[in-house]
C-alpha cells in the first residue's frame, strides 16, 4: 500500500489509472513520453528506488543513491531529462550469485541514474502493460505474490479435482529475450510512441563491462527488466490458458435440468 500512498503524494493516481482504464479499452498510445519526464513522475521515481535496498548497489561508475540524495528536487528533475535528450546508459556491472543448484545466475547492476530513469519508465508504461496480462499471471507483478498463486492452485484443486502441476522453466530466459519479439509485443499492447521505444531499446543493448553489447536479453538485475520480460511472455500465458483453463463438462446439460 506504500506504492499508493506514494503515487497519492506525487499526484499520479489519476495519470496511471487513466492509462490503465483507456488500455482496457484497447487504445494505443504515441504520446507517453512526455509523461514519463514529468516532474512528478521523476521524483516518485526516485522516491521508489530510494526505498529499495538495491539502491546502496553501486554501478559502474561507483555511485549509488545516496549521492543522488545530495541533489536539489530541481537538479533531479533536470538530470533525468537532460541525460534522456541523448540516453546512452552507462555500462552494466555484471554480478554473479549462486543459484540453489549450486549453478550461477549472471545479474546486469546498472548505474544508480540508469536505474531512476528505468524506474520512470516502468511507472508509465506498468498500467498499460497489466491491462493486458492474463489475470491468472503472477510474476514479478504490482499487488501479486507467490501466495496468491498457491491461493488459485488450491481454488483448482477443490473446484475442478485438477492434481497436475506442469513446471516449465525457460533455460537463461532473461539472457536470451528476443529484442525484435519484444518491440513487436509493446506495439501490439498498444506502446506506441518512438521516443518510448528508441530509449528502451538503449537499456536492453547497454553495454555489460567487460562483455561487450548484448543483441538479445533484458540484463537481470536491471529495474525494467520484469516488466519486459511479462511482455514477452504474455502470449504463452494467454495460448496455455485458451488450451487448457477450460474444460469440457463430464455430463451434458440443458434447459431442461433447470
Amino acid at each position: 500500500m506504500s506504492t499508493l500512498r506514494n503515487w497519492d503524494y506525487y499526484n499520479m493516481t489519476e495519470t496511471f489509472t487513466d492509462l490503465h482504464e483507456k488500455a482496457s479499452q484497447g487504445n494505443a498510445f504515441s504520446h507517453l513520453y512526455e509523461t514519463i519526464i514529468s516532474r512528478e513522475n521523476i521524483l516518485l521515481a526516485f522516491r521508489m528506488i530510494k526505498t529499495n535496498k538495491g539502491s546502496k548497489t553501486p554501478g559502474t561508475d561507483g555511485k549509488t543513491i545516496d549521492d543522488m540524495k545530495e541533489l536539489s528536487e530541481k537538479d533531479l528533475v533536470n538530470e533525468v531529462r537532460t541525460k534522456l535528450r541523448n540516453y546512452h546508459p552507462k555500462k552494466i556491472r555484471r554480478e554473479w550469485i549462486q543459484k540453489e543448484n549450486g549453478k550461477w545466475r549472471p545479474l546486469g547492476i546498472p548505474c544508480i541514474l540508469d536505474r531512476v530513469i528505468q524506474q520512470c519508465f516502468k511507472q508509465v508504461l506498468e498500467p498499460i502493460v497489466e491491462s493486458q496480462f492474463f489475470k491468472h499471471s503472477y510474476g514479478f507483478r504490482p499487488l501479486r505474490s507467490a501466495h496468491h498463486a498457491m491461493a488459485r492452485i488450491q481454488f483448482l484443486i477443490n473446484h475442478s479435482q485438477l492434481h497436475y502441476v506442469v513446471d516449465v522453466d525457460i533455460k537463461s530466459f532473461f539472457d536470451n529475450v528476443n529484442h525484435r519479439l519484444l518491440k513487436k509485443q509493446l506495439w501490439n499492447i498498444g506502446i506506441q510512441d518512438r521516443k518510448v521505444w528508441a530509449c528502451i531499446s538503449k537499456m536492453i543493448t547497454s553495454e555489460i563491462d567487460g562483455e561487450g553489447v548484448p543483441d538479445k536479453g533484458s540484463p537481470q538485475g536491471g529495474i525494467l527488466s520484469p516488466l519486459l520480460s511479462n511482455v514477452v511472455l504474455n502470449d504463452l500465458d494467454q495460448w496455455v490458458a485458451d488450451q487448457w483453463e477450460v474444460f469440457p463438462l463430464t455430463k451434458s446439460y440443458s434447459s431442461d435440468d433447470a
